[in-house]
């Protein structure tokens, strides 16, 4: 019996310290983010070195750029995204090809953005003008749709 609690102990040591050992990781991982938190989402924390994920805008700075009028265009993911992940290396060099300032809004980050600019979906790209909406596309499609869909907001 002694052993048997012995035993459990050091499994319930191991796996404690299996925990921390991961939450730590995690925090240094996202010390310095572009999200300004101290803790980040795994998925988001294993994006922080794409490239195309640096184009981040945070939910003060877009709320403060639509009260000043400003004209934009956000791209509303999620890091668990799979249509997201699909979606992302399609659209970020197109748009820059194309001359347009993307914007990215992480909804799993910040998920008030679901219910403050009505996303239903990811992916979301939504076009502002003069601080209000006037296009939208949500979904997965091939490089020709949202050429087409950039195309009309330029």
């Amino acid at each position: 019996m002694k052993k048997l609690l012995i035993f459990g102990g050091v499994i319930i040591a191991l796996f404690i310290a299996l925990a921390w050992i991961t939450s730590y990781t995690q925090k240094q991982k996202a010390e310095g983010n572009p999200f300004g938190k101290e803790e980040l989402h795994p998925a988001t924390i294993d994006l922080l070195d794409d490239p195309n994920y640096k184009n981040i805008i945070l939910p003060d700075e877009l709320r403060e750029a639509l009260n000043n009028k400003e004209t934009m265009t956000i791209y509303f993911y999620s890091s668990t995204c799979e249509f997201c992940k699909k979606t992302t290396p399609i659209i970020v060099p197109l748009a820059k090809e194309m001359g347009i300032d993307l914007k990215q809004f992480n909804l799993l980050e910040f998920d008030e953005g679901w219910n403050e600019y009505q996303i239903e979906a990811t992916p979301t790209i939504v076009h502002f003008q003069n601080g209000k909406e006037v296009a939208r596309i949500e979904g997965y499609y091939e490089e020709d749709v949202f050429r087409q869909w950039f195309e009309q907001i330029k």
